[in-house]
This record gives structure tokens, sequence and C-alpha cells, in this order.
């Protein structure tokens, strides 16, 4: 199993500032990944992985937030595409999941136009029927490491309002990956847009589709997003719990976050172990990134001016946990949450 040892978490530690607010990809805390053997967590053992069950995957994903958000979300979309992969042709897993393992390659996914992003228009991104196989035209406005990538996994929609997935090499000819977003927090990440112009998709490169739903009713925004709102929110508790422990007014206020950790940690491994319902999931989403907000928000109270101003930590959980209000949140996740934020 991989471990992130405390060690290794300093290190990624050390760096979560640089990483957050630096336009660099962290190159340093993926080595470290590597060495810790995290790269091949979500791998299948016949691939040259580990093979992690769902309930260490949490466990691994929350440690890591709460060391480095922006490392653990380029991971995080490193081992999207790995599931993707897993449950795609046996050719696509064959080329790719080796690779992906021995941290040869980067593979990151652009899926959000299907669930959460550009949803009052038409497609964002088309596929249309052509030689066989398909032309992909428009735009995948959200794709994490996409210079770093040797290919995206992303997901069109066909004329007849069908959807496909595939595995789209980014060397392909038609394929532009735009600048790095000046994103609030996460900077490091280069998450970019990547435009289609004419691209080219044989049967070969096809994940699953055309089907209605590609990625199940549920969408984006699983247990792995869960668990990284809750690696932030922790930070921000342990943070509270240190501070508790020279002044006395904090104790309560940090007993009731690490009490309402331990149980939303419970019950998001619970859901890991079941056939979770789409429904059970987003509750669990919408529940984390509550916590992730109220934690990092009480941490800067605690913090007063101080952690206010970089490279303070409480400042940079305080923007990052915004960002799970727009990461991977189907309406259902956002209802839940404009109706905790509006006035009664």
């Amino acid at each position: 199993m991989a471990v992130l040892t405390p060690a290794g978490r300093a290190a990624l530690a050390d760096r979560a500032e640089a990483a957050d607010r630096g336009p660099d990809w962290p190159g340093e805390s993926w080595a470290v990944l590597q060495r810790a053997g995290v790269l091949r967590g979500a791998v299948p053992a016949e691939f040259g992985g580990t093979g992690l069950v769902p309930t260490d995957t949490l466990q691994l994903g929350e440690a890591l937030a709460g060391a480095c958000l922006t490392t653990a979300f380029a991971l995080s979309q490193r081992d999207a595409a790995v599931r993707r992969l897993i449950a795609g042709p046996p050719h696509l897993r064959g080329a790719y999941l080796p690779r992906l393992a021995a941290g040869e390659a980067f593979l990151t996914v652009g899926l959000s136009q299907l669930t959460t992003s550009r949803q009052h228009g038409g497609p964002a991104l088309r596929a249309t029927p052509h030689a066989g196989g398909y032309r992909l035209d428009g735009d995948v406005p959200w794709v994490t490491g996409a210079d770093h990538a040797a290919a995206v996994v992303t997901g069109a929609t066909l004329p007849d309002g069908t959807q496909l997935l595939a595995v789209v090499p980014t060397d392909r000819p038609g394929l532009t990956v735009g600048p790095p977003l000046d994103l609030a927090a996460l900077r490091g990440s280069r998450t970019a847009g990547v435009r289609c112009d004419g691209v080219e998709v044989g049967p070969a490169d096809v994940l699953a589709g055309p089907a209605e739903h590609v990625l199940g009713r549920t969408g984006g925004g699983g247990l792995e997003t869960s668990a990284l709102a809750l690696g932030l929110a922790g930070a921000a508790i342990d943070y509270l719990r240190a501070e508790a422990g020279r002044r006395d007014d904090l104790a309560p206020v940090a007993e009731k976050f690490e009490a309402a950790r331990v149980g939303v940690r419970g019950r998001l491994h619970a859901l890991a172990g079941l056939t979770a319902s789409g429904d059970a999931v987003l509750a669990a989403r919408a529940e984390c990134t509550r916590l992730a907000l109220r934690a990092t928000q009480a941490a800067l109270v605690a913090a007063k001016g101080a952690g206010f101003v970089p490279p303070h930590p409480v400042q940079r959980w305080a923007r990052q946990a915004l960002f799970f209000l727009v990461w991977s949140c189907p309406r259902p996740v956002s209802a839940d949450l404009l109706a905790d934020l509006t006035p009664v």
C-alpha cells in the first residue's frame, strides 16, 4: 500500500504555498509521490500498480490534501483518468496503465463540459461521425496539467444528444492547449482550456459510448473529491487544535470541529464500502464542502490579521476552500450549498 510518511507529508507542506500561488507545475512534489509509491495506488496490480481499496484511497487523498491541495488535486485528475481507463477496453488499459503506474506518463481528464461547465448553451465539445470514427470540435474548458499530459480523457456530445468518452493524445492535429488559467488558488495545477478543431478520434480511442449520460446520472464530484475537501478541512482543524493548546477560548471550537471531522470521515468511508446511491454521494460532497468552508474560515478568525498575509497557511486554506464550490459541483450540490448560504 502507498503510504505518505510524516517526512513525505512535511515535504509536500513545505512546497504547498509555492504550488498554490506559482504557475509552475509542482514537479518536486510529484517526485515525492512517485518515491512513496503513491502513483501506483490507483492502478491495478496486473498493470504494475498496488490497487488500493476504496477506503485506503480516501485516506490517502485526505492526507495529501491536508499537506498540499494543489498536488492532491493534480493527482486526483490523473487518478480519474485511471478509473476511466480501467472501465475501458483492454487495448487502452494495456497502452496506458503500466506507464501511469511507473510515473512515465501523465494523463488527465477534461469532462466538466458533460456535467457542470457551460450547461446553459449547446454542447461545448461536439462529436460528429466521420470516416468510421469521430471529429471533435469545440472546447474542453477545464483540463488540469494539460500541457504536461500525454493524453486527455474527454467527453463529447453527438448530434443525437448521446455522449462518448475518448482518450485523445495531446499531439493530435487540431488540438490546442491554451495558457494556464489565472486561478484564485491551485495555480500550480496548470489547469487550462483545450481547443479542438477537427480533431480525429478513431474507434480505438473510444473508452465508452456513445450512450446517454456516459458518466452516469451523478456525474462528477465522487467520494474522492469529498476526501480532498475533508483533508483541507483537516489542515484547518489541526491548526485550531494547536492554537487551542495556547488559548482556552478556542478549545470548545476545536473540539466541535474535530468531532465533525471524525463523523464526516466515518460516513464517507462507510459509503466507500457500499454501492452508494447517487444521492448519498452528492450529500457527502455537500457535507465535506461545508466543513472545509467553515473550518478554514474559523481558522482565519483564530489567526486574525496574521493569517490574512502570505505565507501564513490559513489564507491559502481559506482561498482553496472556495475551489470546492466550483470544482465538480453538480446542480444538487450547488442547490444544497446555496440553501445553506441563503439568509432565512
